[in-house]
């Protein structure tokens, strides 16, 4: 699963990454957790520009009744998403990227103990994961919430001893076919999302501070030091 990432990068980096018109506003976020705002990229219409908006992490499906429901939405498995009814609307018409530059895992290395591990490409650009939105409309509310989930896949060589899952990460070369509103291609949409390669990519032992969602510091994402 992924339940905390991060998104450090400077906007200008972010911008080019993700081929934005403008450059956002971003501040830094080192222990990103579910319940939150967050940077989404998607395309709102055929045909126009790659927009970068604050959507709240757990995606709440246009029919529900609560909106409680998206707190337990977080994540969405890439193998079900096509025919799961709380996500088969948004697989094919409301993709997003999720923009980030590390996630949080934990191992457990000792009875009620596990270690935090940041995994984060190794020359720390920012990737994208595989994202669906959706817009709810609550009985007497000003104006829609708008809300995202994360698809998640089977681990890779890195992550598999930390977790049996891991986020989607898409290819930069596919993040157009993702974005596509009228890409209805079910079978081309869902051979995106395999696993990463484990290749230049890294799973640092990093502060437990993570471990607390109030915690969104600097000291998050620090490396342990190695011992003797």
């Amino acid at each position: 699963m992924c339940g905390r990432y991060t998104l450090t990068s400077p906007g200008e980096v972010v911008a080019e990454v993700f081929e934005l018109v403008d450059v956002p506003p971003i501040l830094p976020r080192y222990n990103l957790a579910p319940t939150q705002e967050a940077a989404v990229v998607r395309v709102v219409a055929p045909g126009a520009p790659r927009r970068l908006d604050p959507l709240r992490w757990g995606l709440i499906p246009y029919w529900a009744q609560d909106p409680a429901i998206g707190n337990h939405m977080i994540n969405a498995r890439a193998d079900t998403v096509a025919d799961k009814p709380a996500y088969r609307d948004s697989f094919r018409r409301r993709r997003c990227l999720v923009p980030a530059d590390g996630f949080f895992e934990w191992k457990k290395v000792a009875p009620k103990v596990k270690q935090p591990y940041l995994i984060r490409r190794q020359g720390r650009l920012p990737f994208a994961f595989a994202g669906l939105w959706s817009s709810w409309h609550g009985p007497g509310a000003a104006r829609p919430l708008e809300t995202f989930t994360i698809l998640t896949t089977s681990p890779n060589d890195l992550v598999r001893p930390l977790h049996d899952r891991m986020p989607v990460v898409l290819d930069r070369r596919d993040f157009a076919a993702w974005l596509d509103p009228k890409n209805r291609d079910a079978a081309r949409l869902q051979a995106l999302l395999a696993p990463a390669p484990a290749a230049g990519w890294e799973a640092v032992p990093v502060s437990r501070a993570v471990n607390d969602p109030a915690n969104d510091t600097q000291e998050c994402i620090e490396p342990l030091l190695a011992e003797g």
